[in-house]
């Protein structure tokens, strides 16, 4: 029955979503509970600040492929696109609110991009060059996130795809910016952290106060 596919289905995005990557590439490098330290989140930026860039490369491949999976998952079983742009919401839901470490997590980017890839692959690249850009010119891997999610449901848009747009757009992007509200507001206040190649050079860009110029 199609309805029963389609909860297997969502369930089963969810549960991707959930696959905490940064706990375990975290544990595995250095033995460590990535939501102890930094923002207390398990994304890659938190990862890379608290153990290493490599781990922290690792987590963000892993959180793409969880999103990439939960779309294919949701194609296998034919559940319609509707039910697929759900499954893909429902993946980054996952993610931020993982049913293994009492509903926290991260925000969402590299499972958004993903997922955007599985159902598209030229978003991939795309994508990937809009954060790398947007990181290494402000120095925010938050500022990244903000403009990865807010260009995604344009993009669907572009592509005349509406109702990826509606039902998995607006919705992706609506979950990054309630789960960087903290990062939002030390932007607003210039306070937010650096990447860590900025951490002693600030960026072209400088959208925070930078201990460099404070010498």
């Amino acid at each position: 029955m199609e309805w029963v596919r389609t909860i297997l289905g969502w369930a089963g995005a969810y549960l991707l979503g959930s696959i905490p990557a940064g706990m375990i590439w975290g544990w595995i490098a250095k033995r460590i509970d990535i939501r102890k330290y930094g923002s207390g989140r398990t994304g890659g930026t938190n990862v890379w600040r608290s153990v290493g860039f490599i781990p922290a490369l690792l987590t963000a491949v892993t959180d793409a492929l969880k999103g990439a999976a939960a779309i294919w998952f949701a194609k296998t079983l034919e559940i319609g696109l509707a039910g697929i742009a759900v499954a893909g919401v429902l993946a980054v839901v996952g993610h931020n609110y993982s049913l293994f470490l009492g509903f926290r997590g991260g925000a969402g980017t590299a499972t958004t991009v993903g997922l955007t890839a599985a159902l598209w692959f030229p978003f991939l690249p795309v994508l990937v060059m809009i954060g790398v850009i947007t990181g290494l010119l402000v120095g925010h891997a938050s500022v990244a996130s903000i403009t990865i999610a807010m260009l995604l449901p344009l993009i669907f848009v572009v592509r005349g795809e509406w109702l990826n747009a509606l039902l998995l757009g607006v919705p992706v992007m609506l979950l990054t910016l309630w789960a960087l509200r903290p990062n939002i507001q030390r932007l607003r206040n210039r306070a937010e952290r650096f990447l860590p190649i900025f951490e002693h050079k600030p960026p072209l860009i400088c959208l925070s106060r930078h201990p460099a110029h404070e010498k």
